[in-house]
């Protein structure tokens, strides 16, 4: 019989233990001898070494043939005599990899087996470092009046909101009663709501109301009515991830988000539709559309938090992004969406599409209100060894309504002059810069090196591959709706064959990218970038620095915009006239400086003035 590296060790084990008590192992030994028990397996020459190579043979054969095929899928060429010998001991040497998977002994791999190596965005031997330059204006902040009509209302920034319900001049129930009509109203239309919370979202009104009455206010998000994309678990209520196969899925515990936000007094109405398993805007009840466009899609994958927010159905959204998932329908939908640091706020409870990547965040219409939102849900929530392993602790420089500093002057913002002359940036962006610099900012033309940015989706693509095998190996993908080249059942199928060692090169292609962003970021102190550019939109979320996007202006549209690749068969809606559409433009932050971008995020709100515009009909 072959041995193998399992038989080795086991033998190797006894053999430790014997060499403890030398005596008697040797007669242990010796009776334990072939010859006088027939029926044991052959035993390993003493001293012998384990070798690669030699495990009994297992699944199916293979030939020179399958590596000369495969050597297509991994753009590699093997000689003839490689591929022989390759295929020679196949059986031997690699097929055994796979039992965890293949059998006989599986290991299931649940949603908490979370992988051993962890992404850390603040390098060896760097420290967080928060932005140069003298705070030279301090936020204000004025009472507002309660508006008459409940559209106003619906429409008013958190701030307000706020406001109104601690100076008793708003309930929690009327304005969630608001909020709830309204998404009622508008699901006909947009399509954004999976959920509608009713029963649940006013009996917190009530308590919030009567917490209130009795002085007891928890702070600015007391009885704010607010969204969640529909992959954050809410016990009790459903969570389906927009799959079709977990349209019944109940979870019985609170994400951390969640229960933090309960804790603050917020109340949850409704849980917002996302692309299925969070890729772009169709999930199983069809496409999420934008409200300023009916005609297009609302983007994603956080598209009904977009399109609620956008729409004024609630006071804010939780969004999640892995790359671009805030940050898309943000811009196209008009709203302000936050992409903290990969770390600042805890994922547990949240579907996890990649454990390196995914970051939760806030999308709604001010950029304050992102910071009242990020003050409640920030921080570690590790205890009795469970909880986000990747969640840090860092100060947020942020202390509540009116209390962020605004105004750039002494800022230096940084821009890539390619990416801010080439499409898809445009005229919104570079006025965007020539705002800044008016606004007292220096601005500086930065470079990165010219690589391959899209290797480091070998990651993306193998971490989400791996968190959803499951449901592709047993062919629940194929119930999703969206069943094109470019959607995650195809996706899925297609990294199974990506190889792992151009992962571990992705992986240091990682660290080499990071460390030149951390270099590049000790120059400036935040970067102006065009919002849906490919290359900051993959470098910035794999390294991990926060992100914010907001309302810079509006842009003529003359095509309908889609996440999905062009497909011949359904062509683009055109539309003439061109429609007038909002267009956002992205700040990029230190590690952990959220606080810095949204002081010139509301430094540039103030001085575009167009955040207040209402999408028609709404």
């Amino acid at each position: 019989m072959a041995k193998t590296r399992r038989d080795f060790l086991v033998r190797g084990a006894l053999g430790l233990a014997g060499a403890a008590v030398m005596a008697d192992g040797l007669a242990e030994a010796q009776a334990a001898s072939p010859a006088q028990n027939p029926g044991a397996p052959p035993a390993a020459t003493p001293g012998a070494t384990p070798a690669f190579g030699t495990a009994p043979p297992v699944g199916p054969a293979v030939s020179p043939a399958t590596f000369a095929e495969a050597e297509k899928l991994m753009q590699v060429t093997l000689s003839p005599a490689e591929r022989a010998e390759a295929a020679g001991n196949w059986q031997q040497s690699m097929a055994a990899l796979f039992e965890r998977r293949t059998g006989p002994r599986t290991v299931p791999l649940g949603e908490t087996d979370v992988p051993a190596t962890v992404w850390n965005p603040v390098l060896p031997g760097a420290a967080v470092v928060q932005a140069r330059g003298e705070v030279t204006d301090t936020a204000e902040f004025v009472p507002p009046h309660l508006p008459g009509d409940a559209a106003s209302i619906a429409f008013a920034p958190v701030t307000a909101l706020s406001y109104w319900i601690e100076s008793k001049q708003l309930t929690s129930e009327r304005l969630t009663q608001i909020y709830l009509a309204r998404l009622k109203q508008a699901q006909p239309r947009l399509n954004c709501t999976i959920t509608l919370c009713e029963e649940h979202a006013l009996r917190q009104a009530r308590a919030a109301d009567v917490a209130i009455a009795a002085g007891k206010y928890r702070g600015s998000l007391h009885g704010i009515p607010w969204g969640a994309k529909d992959l954050l678990d809410t016990a009790g209520i459903a969570t389906t991830w927009g799959a079709e196969f977990l349209r019944d899925r109940v979870p019985a515990e609170d994400a951390t988000v969640t229960a933090r936000l309960n804790a603050a007094g917020a109340v949850l109405v409704a849980k917002l539709s996302l692309g299925a398993l969070a890729l772009n805007d169709i999930w199983f009840g069809g496409q999420t559309r934008n409200p300023w466009n009916l005609d297009e899609g609302a983007s994603g994958s956080s598209a009904g938090p977009g399109a609620a927010v956008a729409a004024g159905l609630v006071g804010f959204a939780i969004g999640s992004e892995t790359q671009g998932s805030i940050l898309s329908p943000s811009m196209r939908c008009g709203v302000t969406g936050l992409r903290p640091t990969f770390g600042r706020v805890p994922r547990t409870g949240a579907m996890t599409l990649s454990w390196s990547c995914d970051k939760l965040g806030v999308m709604a219409r001010g950029v304050e209100d992102t910071m009242l939102v990020l003050r409640e849900i920030d921080g570690p929530d590790l205890h009795e060894g469970k909880g986000d392993i990747a969640c840090a602790a860092h100060p947020l420089g942020y202390g509540g309504r009116g209390t962020l500093a605004h105004g750039v002057a002494g800022l230096r913002v940084g821009y890539v002059d390619k990416w801010m002359t080439e499409a898809p940036a445009t005229d919104v962006d570079r006025a965007a810069l020539r705002t800044l610099e008016k606004l007292g900012a220096q601005t500086l033309k930065v470079s990165l090196p010219d690589w391959p940015y899209d290797s480091l989706n070998t990651i993306l693509f193998a971490e989400s591959a791996a968190a959803f095998e499951q449901y592709t190996l047993d062919h629940r993908m194929d119930q999703l709706r969206a069943q094109v080249p470019d959607a995650w059942p195809n996706t899925f199928r297609q990294s199974r064959f990506l190889s792992a060692v151009d992962f571990v090169q992705a992986d240091r292609l990682r660290r080499k990218v990071a460390a030149e962003i951390d270099a590049l970021m000790n120059t400036v102190d935040l970067l102006l970038v065009p919002s849906l550019r490919d290359e900051p939109l993959v470098i910035f979320n794999f390294t991990g620095h926060p992100a914010l996007c907001l309302r810079a202006g509006f842009v003529q549209v003359s095509e309908e915009r889609s996440d999905w690749a062009p497909d011949p068969g359904t062509p683009l809606k055109t539309f003439s006239p061109p429609r007038r559409l909002p267009y956002g433009v992205t700040l990029v932050g230190r590690l952990f400086a959220e606080a810095t971008i949204c002081r010139a995020g509301m430094a540039m709100e103030q001085a575009f003035g167009v955040a207040a515009e209402r999408p028609a009909g709404f």
